[in-house]
């Protein structure tokens, strides 16, 4: 398992310190809380030179699965549809205007599929973030503050007190640039994440809790992981 580097800026207020052994436990089991729920409603939104893309829609953390919504901003709309996406894979259905959120059961038809890129792409890197946001296990605790993990401060996001830090040990892509950050609830619920990503300016942010969750289908041709 590779760890991200942690370097970086936040929000909220500030007085980085290392983490204390409550802190390191609720980053050593942020992931695994996201594999308990089985799946979280997300927007990721994604940088890019020529305008951004947010993806919103919701990721099976079991079947290792995310479908949503892809929007551009601040671009034209050749990229507007559904995408499915696998940790292999990514499947878009293109639209001139895609619903604020997918339909519970994806077309059945209309899917173009494509490799993932594991570089040279924001959206791909993206995507195998948010994907790599989930563990069938907690991480070790102990571990934690020798790899560099500090608190940076607290924050709110959607209603909720968050402290911000970065770590742990997460599954990243090539094309990523560090600088990761968690925003976590005082019972380890993840609520947002913050990473660098290689030859963008703006990092990638992932939003929890966003909507309501809808349980992940698969495109027919796509299997779920077991």
């Amino acid at each position: 398992m590779t760890t991200f580097l942690v370097a970086g800026t936040g929000s909220g207020s500030t007085g980085t310190r290392p983490v204390t052994s409550d802190e390191a436990n609720r980053l050593a089991i942020t992931r695994f809380r996201n594999y308990q729920a089985g799946g979280r409603a997300v927007t990721i939104t994604v940088p890019g030179t020529a305008g951004g893309l947010v993806v919103t829609g919701s990721l099976d953390y079991r079947g290792k699965l995310g479908y949503g919504t892809v929007r551009g901003t601040g671009r034209d709309t050749s990229s507007d549809g559904l995408i499915e996406w696998t940790a292999t894979t990514v499947l878009v259905h293109p639209m001139a205007d895609p619903p604020a959120h997918a339909p519970a059961s994806p077309p059945p038809s209309g899917w173009f599929s494509r490799p993932l890129q594991p570089s040279g792409s924001s959206l791909d890197t993206s995507l195998t973030i948010a994907l790599g946001l989930g563990s069938d296990r907690p991480d070790n605790a102990e571990l934690l503050p020798q790899n560099g993990a500090v608190r940076i401060g607290h924050d709110q996001v959607a209603g909720h007190r968050v402290d911000v830090m970065t770590g742990p040990h997460a599954r990243t892509a090539a094309g990523t640039a560090g600088a990761v950050r968690y925003w976590i609830g005082a019972d380890g619920t993840m609520y947002r994440v913050r990473v660098g990503v290689a030859s963008q300016s703006q990092p990638v942010v992932i939003d929890f809790d966003t909507q309501q969750y809808v349980p992940v289908h698969p495109v027919p041709g796509v299997t779920p992981a077991p």
